[in-house]
């Protein structure tokens, strides 16, 4: 790891990327700032051992949860101790969901097995003592499925089969393909959806139900052994019934809170850049990859830049949002209450993908955004190589920046053991490779000065130019894929409201 950010300080040629455009210079003192700053996490910082306390001590943090107000703490305690101003900021989530237990049990004529299963968040909870319904065998839920069931859907759970994951390119077609099945499913009339649990070793895991807090019905993901055991008695004429206890706590809108480290700019101070990640976890592991390695990068950036004294031009923000996992409701409530600072935010980014190499960002579909990250990674290019994919994507905290008009970065980072991993029982501290996960610091730190550095400031897009994004990307698909999230855009509830002109030129 020496030598590679050594060479990186150099732009090692063999190790730089070959970009289609040159990357503009960084200043000979940024890259002695930046030099100072990546050396910094050669050294013993207390990265990893706040990855451990936090996994490890604070554990699971849902949001709502006694833990996700431990973790609420924890972070300010830990930008304190580092001499950084942070403040929680207080923000509305529309409704609490945890999970308390779930057990459920299948019979048939002389057999009884109860395999385990995982409620969905925003599922609704059985009456006590269970739901019982007939299961049946639903295919994969496509249409031809459905048309085969015919009125037998009504009132029935549905076993729905999936594809062993794989990677994250999977993780993706789950999304896409629940958001398909759920509807056709609802449309229906069935008592609740059952899937075929996707992870190997029958690891339970969570993912949110798409209609999110409007849904109506028992939803839940059972153990893969388990379930196939149900779809082959299925397949081979047994009748099954199915009864299923969820236990859940659901409440009304209540406020969360996420957690601002500031670092104030010395020059243009009004000027904000923001580096994200998500404080919050899902509760059956411990949520390492996702997102507690991101965590403990941006508290360590913040403190390395303050032990350094280094001194941004711009004001650097490290936000650790709340209310992620549920629909990026921390985020989405910064811009909020932000709203009035928003045309002077000159980039927001979340990282957001565990420990797997960063080896470029997402740019939103902004084509003048690319070269400007080129620019800020100039001075740590042996890192590399980067390459920017100028695309917008859906499904972490840059959205609700994208929405507004703001340019917005996604770390795409290679993805290790992040799919199968992803909001599983198996999400814990020794998924993470810790020298990548230095390496990936020294990247954060090196974007966050750069933004900070840099005299180009891109315009703030009008609501216009984002609803052209919507149509001429795929972004209104991905959208759907999470929930109501194109529906909230297009009443006005999510994004930038008014103005259909375009922000100030660039300087």
């Amino acid at each position: 790891m020496s030598s590679l950010l050594s060479l990186s300080l150099l732009g090692a040629p063999a190790l730089a990327a070959e970009p289609s455009k040159p990357a503009a210079k960084a200043s000979d003192a940024s890259r002695a700032e930046t030099a100072r700053l990546v050396g910094a996490f050669l050294g013993d910082t207390p990265l990893l051992s706040d990855l451990q306390s936090l996994v490890d001590e604070v554990g699971g943090r849902a949001t709502g949860s006694p833990a996700n107000l431990r973790s609420v703490e924890w972070a300010l305690a830990r930008f304190r101790e580092a001499g950084v101003d942070a403040r929680k900021e207080p923000f509305q989530m529309p409704g609490l969901w945890l999970e308390r237990s779930a057990s459920a049990t299948l019979r048939g004529k002389g057999l009884e097995f109860s395999p385990r299963i995982a409620a969905m968040p925003f599922s609704t909870a059985t009456p006590k003592g269970g739901l019982t319904a007939p299961l049946l065998d639903a295919g994969r839920g496509k249409e031809k499925d459905f048309k085969a069931l015919g009125e037998k859907a009504k009132g029935a759970f549905l076993l729905v089969d999936t594809t062993e994951l794989k990677n994250v390119d999977d993780l993706f077609r789950e999304y896409a393909e629940a958001a398909e099945i759920e509807a056709r499913a609802f449309a229906a009339g069935v008592a609740g959806v059952v899937y075929v649990g996707s992870r190997p070793n029958n690891l339970l895991y969570r993912h949110n139900v798409s209609e999110g807090m409007r849904n109506t019905r028992p939803m839940l993901v059972m153990e893969r052994d388990g379930a196939l055991r149900a779809q082959r008695l299925l397949r081979t004429g047994k009748a099954l019934t199915l009864t299923a206890e969820l236990e859940l706590q659901i409440g009304p809108a209540y406020e969360s809170y996420n957690v601002i480290g500031e670092i104030r700019g010395s020059t243009r101070p009004d000027e904000v850049v923001v580096l994200g990640a998500h404080l919050d976890s899902w509760d059956l592991g411990t949520g390492a990859l996702d997102n507690g390695a991101n965590v403990a990068a941006l508290i360590d950036v913040a403190r390395q830049m303050k032990r350094l004294g280094i001194k941004p031009a711009r004001t650097i923000r490290f936000a650790l949002w709340n209310g992620e996992e549920q629909g990026m409701y921390g985020s989405e409530g910064y811009v909020k209450t932000h709203e009035a600072e928003l045309d002077k935010h000159v980039m927001a980014s979340s990282f957001d993908i565990g420990c797997g190499r960063i080896n470029g960002f997402f740019t939103g579909g902004r084509p003048e955004l690319p070269p400007l990250v080129d620019q800020a990674l100039e001075p740590v290019k042996g890192l590399g190589p980067f390459t920017q994919v100028d695309a917008p994507i859906v499904g972490t905290d840059n959205f609700d920046f994208m929405l507004q008009g703001v340019p917005n970065l996604v770390a795409n980072q290679e993805p290790a053991l992040y799919g199968p991993n992803y909001h599983a029982r198996s999400d814990e501290l020794d998924k993470c490779d810790p020298q990548q996960l230095r390496l990936n610091t020294a990247i954060a730190a090196a974007l966050a000065y750069g933004f900070a550095q840099m005299d180009a400031k891109l315009p703030r897009q009008s609501r216009t130019q984002v609803e052209e994004l919507v149509h001429t990307t795929d972004l209104g698909q991905q959208m759907k894929s999470f929930g109501n999230m194109l529906e909230e855009w297009t009443s006005g509830k999510r994004g930038r409201k008014g103005s259909t002109s375009a922000g100030p030129a660039n300087r």
